[in-house]
């Protein structure tokens, strides 16, 4: 077995030894009514139940959250810290930016960083628009916007900015699903991320051979050995990982929000971006950031957290927070922009938000310029929207055009 095909192995075998750590009552904050995070009660700090002893806490209050997410020094990323208190082998680190702590991160997302640049990403929206348009002929009278339109998008762009051969789009595409769904059966979303990797493995490897102009022959041509297989490996399944289902997500639920709400859907020519922001802040489908291990004993919002203790911020919760007037509409001309939490705060923010920005700036404009009748095709209590996901979404969105 190659280095990438073994790293694929062990991220596979630590994703699935993690999901079946997770006791039933750990999922209530990944639940949802309809669009809404439901809300139990318990505060900005509450005691999550986890077994084996361990001490863990969910943090849902916009300040606190910011107050984890933004520290440098209080908390620690690194999967060694995380996996000791979870009981996963320390050899089984996935890689990536998620679960790196500075020098290490710091080095990482150096490298990444000239990728996702504006100018860089200009170059990506051509193709975008090109990839939109050519989903919007294909769809019908009767569609599944979700299948037909919000998950080729972004999975189509990932493979223009990783550089995946176009022979290969419709396997990557297939491989790249069904990551996130923790109810929907260990066994699937183990074969879902181990394929995927497996595949972005042998990607590398051609890459080493002849570099392609897309993000991982830049960083081969540009560092070469100086970034090794693993690393690349964990750096392409974080922009596979962050990329796809999120955007996936935020066309196809952004889209529901907009055809069910005409007043909404007016703001998409004259308020595009705030419409977006708004959209993001509401939705905010990556619901909780990656975990945390304190690093000291602290106090956040009048809770004892011990040194050791794991902490994961609901993002959702964050931005529903009482700070933003009447938090469970959706209002375009809210004052406070861009101070919604979508993508994460503090140096783990998501590096590809200015890319996912551009996605639904050319997606939603477009969808309905095409199809300015489009509305759902069932009632909204028949609508399959994901029951614990840390990526909130659905598995289908009938729609008539």
């Amino acid at each position: 077995m190659g280095m990438t095909s073994l790293v694929a192995a062990m991220r596979a075998q630590m994703f699935g030894l993690l999901v079946r750590r997770l006791p039933g009552g750990l999922l209530w904050p990944l639940q949802r009514d309809g669009l809404d995070p439901v809300r139990h009660g318990r505060g900005p700090v509450a005691r999550l139940p986890v077994p084996c002893g361990l001490r863990a806490w969910l943090i849902s209050g916009y300040e606190p959250v910011r107050e984890v997410l933004g520290s440098l020094d209080g908390y620690s990323n690194d999967f060694g810290r995380f996996a000791g208190r979870v009981g996963i082998r320390v050899d089984q680190d996935p890689g990536g930016l998620g679960f790196a702590d500075p020098p290490v991160h710091t080095r990482l997302r150096k490298l990444l960083t000239p990728e996702f640049t504006l100018r860089r990403l200009s170059r990506l929206r051509p193709r975008i628009e090109a990839i939109v348009r050519e989903r919007l002929d294909g769809m019908g009278r009767e569609a599944d916007l979700w299948h037909d339109f919000a998950l080729p998008v972004p999975a189509l762009t990932i493979c223009e900015l990783l550089g995946v051969p176009y022979e290969d789009r419709k396997h990557f595409q297939e491989l790249s699903t069904a990551r996130f769904d923790l109810v929907g059966g260990t066994g699937a979303s183990l074969d879902a991320v181990g394929g995927s990797l497996a595949y972005l493995g042998d990607l590398i490897e051609r890459q080493r051979r002849a570099p392609g102009e897309g993000l991982l022959g830049s960083l081969i041509r540009a560092h070469g050995d100086a970034i090794d297989d693993r690393e690349l490996a964990g750096l392409a399944d974080g922009v596979l990982t962050g990329g796809l289902e999120t955007s996936a997500s935020m066309i196809a639920l952004g889209s529901y929000a907009l055809m069910t709400d005409r007043h909404l859907r007016g703001r998409l020519d004259s308020q595009l971006d705030p419409t977006i922001e708004e959209l993001l802040r509401y939705l905010t489908v990556v619901q909780v950031a990656f975990p945390r291990v304190a690093t000291a004993a602290h106090t956040i919002s009048g809770v004892d957290i011990r040194e050791g203790d794991v902490v994961v911020c609901s993002l959702s919760g964050a931005d529903r927070d009482p700070r933003f007037e009447n938090p469970d509409s959706i209002d375009p001309a809210r004052p406070l922009g861009r101070s919604h939490l979508a993508f994460g705060y503090g140096v783990h923010r998501c590096i590809g938000a200015e890319l996912a920005r551009m996605e639904l700036r050319i997606a939603y404009p477009a969808l309905f310029d095409r199809h300015p009748q489009m509305r759902p095709a069932v009632p909204p209590h028949e609508l399959r929207l994901r029951r614990a996901s840390i990526v909130f979404g659905l598995d289908s969105l009938p729609v008539l055009t």
